[in-house]
């Protein structure tokens, strides 16, 4: 769909403008998993494993 037909759609107060999209590309920006290194202390590793 064009972003015109969108946009006239959308202006006409339609409610179904999910159906028209493609959701199977969706991505959300900054939300990758990043591994990081933490050094904790030896009673709050403790604390975790109870």
């Amino acid at each position: 769909m064009k972003a015109k037909s969108l946009d006239k759609k959308f202006d006409l107060n339609k409610s179904d403008l999910i159906e028209d999209l493609d959701l199977s590309t969706l991505k959300r920006p900054n939300q990758a998993p990043k591994r990081v290194n933490v050094d904790f202390p030896t009673w709050m590793i403790e604390s975790l494993d109870k």
